[in-house]
């Protein structure tokens, strides 16, 4: 079980990194209705500032590296997801248990 969620966390960091950088620069779903209906510029933003803003990791020694920094904001971005659906899971399996 343990090599199977390893080898699991490595292909998606691979593909987390190496995809990233492909992904579209055009606005997401959500961004892109906003501007179709002319509300987007009344948003406000809910944090002063994002962890990875842009999805780009705002790491020093990536910086005029945009394909770098996105690969690595998506490379954290799996890191994160995987550490708290881990954490939940053990959570809920001990109370289960219990």
């Amino acid at each position: 079980m343990r090599l199977f969620l390893l080898i699991g966390l490595g292909l998606s960091l691979l593909l987390a990194v190496v995809v990233s950088p492909f992904a579209s620069e055009h606005p997401d779903g959500l961004e892109r209705v906003a501007e179709d209906q002319h509300f987007h510029e009344r948003a406000t933003e809910i944090w002063r500032r994002a962890p990875l803003p842009d999805y780009a990791a705002p790491l020093a020694f990536l910086d005029g590296r945009p394909a770098l920094q996105t690969g690595a904001a998506g490379g954290i971005g799996t890191l994160v997801v995987f550490a708290v659906l881990f954490g939940a899971g053990r959570f809920l399996n001990k109370t289960r248990c219990a």
